[in-house]
């Protein structure tokens, strides 16, 4: 966003707690208050309080907030007369209601108190940008300047891939964060039930040292290439080589009416996707042909789709051609950059 931002001439700002250190990125300013020197409790209220003094000291005419932690900020920087933009990446009630380590009724609670306060602040703001279609509707009741800004793949960054051979590959991949909810346990129980030429190219860094290990003890790691964490370059490499990309989360709640960038980043280099059964991702799919939905907690269901586009390659081939025309087509960077323009020229003008 901030780069698409900066590429139509707006003077744009990133105000990050990572640590890092301001830096430049292109044209874009980035500007670093440091991590909480806590956890969570801190991140929402001494990061937060950072936050906000370095956006005051910025003295922006508008501002776009990606974290529901800042929504505070939002009515502070409404009453300096700023406009302001609250970002919603997913469907934040729904969110506190899978998080595994509430109590049932606990959860309940904090999340009706969420969705109160939520829809108390996104009605004073200038408008809503949402990551789904799905969120922009629920949104739309509190603040009709609501759009969905889906993030989807820059199309001169995969869609340039040669995928004109499929001869001979005998690997599939996964690339992304590796957590216990994005299925990287039943991806590797299902290797074991695979051939043993069928190798997985894994690129991403393990969210806890305990799954890890777990992971690695698990038969089906000897079919493994882990690759780590891969930048830009790397994980094109990984997709250049793959006859299809594995996206099988687990179905948790706030999944279900999310868009996995990595399906459509694989759809975009031209590869067949192996994909959680959600009706969502079910419809995309069969729409455009470009892949096999199964039962993401079946490590029979993952090996039987592996085993099905290893051994067919020339149907992986015409899926993956398929999903790359879709991401032409539709589920591009380029038409969601628009969007997000036209709103900033509107709001701004």
């Amino acid at each position: 966003m901030c780069s698409s931002l900066t590429n139509h001439g707006y003077d744009t700002h990133l105000v990050v707690a990572d640590g890092n250190g301001n830096e430049v990125f292109g044209e874009v300013r980035i500007h670093d208050v440091g991590r909480a020197s806590g956890g969570r409790f801190n991140r929402m209220t001494e990061t937060v309080n950072n936050v906000f003094k370095q956006a005051k000291l910025l003295n922006a005419e508008l501002y776009h907030l990606h974290d529901p932690e800042l929504m505070p900020i939002a009515l502070k920087l409404k009453k300096l007369g700023k406009k302001v933009i609250f970002d919603a990446h997913e469907d934040l009630p729904l969110q506190v209601l899978s998080k595994p380590y509430l109590n049932r009724y606990v959860a309940k609670l904090i999340s009706k108190m969420v969705g109160i306060y939520e829809s108390y602040v996104c009605k004073r703001l200038d408008a809503v940008v949402t990551a789904t279609p799905y969120i922009r509707n629920k949104f739309l009741k509190d603040n009709d300047n609501s759009i969905d800004i889906n993030n989807f793949p820059l199309l001169n960054e995969l869609s340039t891939l040669d995928t004109s051979n499929f001869s001979g590959r005998e690997r599939c991949c996964y690339v992304g964060a590796i957590t216990k909810v994005r299925g990287i346990n039943e991806i590797i129980s299902s290797l074991q039930l695979v051939d043993p030429k069928f190798k997985l190219d894994l690129g991403g860094r393990f969210s806890e040292p305990s799954l890890e290990l777990l992971v690695k003890q698990q038969p089906g790691w000897n079919q493994v290439v882990d690759h780590g964490w891969q930048d830009r370059a790397g994980i094109q490499s990984i997709l250049q080589k793959s006859f299809a990309g594995l996206v099988t989360l687990h179905p948790i709640i706030n999944y279900l009416d999310a868009l996995p960038v990595k399906m459509f980043e694989y759809m975009a280099a031209g590869i067949p996707v192996i994909a959680s059964d959600i009706p969502l991702w079910r419809e995309i799919i069969e729409e455009s042909d470009c892949g096999v939905c199964v039962d993401p907690y079946s490590p029979k269901d993952i090996a039987n789709a592996i085993e099905y586009l290893g051994n067919n390659l020339e149907v992986a081939k015409t899926m993956g051609e398929n999903g790359r025309v879709a991401v032409l087509k539709k589920y591009n960077w380029s038409i969601e950059e628009r969007k997000l323009v036209n709103l900033y020229r509107e709001l701004l003008s």
